[in-house]
């Protein structure tokens, strides 16, 4: 199960895989605040690059779907791919840990920056779509996190 918002109009955007997600990111990120767009871009783009390159192997015919919406106080972004699914290093498909791998390791290193830059990272069972969520006031007192 992904956690996302219920009530909110969901914006949409599909594309064959690739890497040339310039684009792609402007469009998704087209209403977030400009304090967090260059930490935000770069959690989205690794995600998109992991959907294309890793999940649908550049394949052309393959599509990478992003569902966005900003419900709540919260941007929340659901990347899908069309690959044979991701299988997180400890084995849990709910959320995955976030040390840091060894620094001769290239493998890890986005799932840390992701849990790094987004207050929510859930994937599905299957590993082929990732939830994503940043909240712009925290739920205790509702006062901006960062202003």
């Amino acid at each position: 199960m992904v956690l996302s918002p219920v009530k909110s109009e969901w914006d949409k955007v599909s594309f064959a895989s690739t890497l040339f997600l310039c684009p792609i990111l402007d469009n998704i990120l087209s209403k977030v605040p400009s304090t967090w767009y260059a930490e935000i871009r770069l959690g989205l783009q690794e995600a998109l690059v992991n959907a294309a390159k890793h999940g649908n192997n550049l394949d052309p015919r393959k599509q990478v779907i992003v569902r966005f919406c900003f419900e709540e106080g919260a941007y929340w972004w659901i990347i899908s791919d069309e690959g044979g699914g991701f299988h997180p290093p400890d084995g849990n498909y709910q959320e995955c840990s976030t040390h840091l791998p060894p620094v001769e390791s290239e493998s890890g290193r986005g799932m840390f920056l992701l849990h790094q830059i987004f207050d929510r990272v859930v994937w599905n069972r299957q590993g082929t779509e990732i939830c994503l969520c940043k909240q712009l006031y925290s739920q205790i007192d509702r006062e901006p996190l960062l202003l």
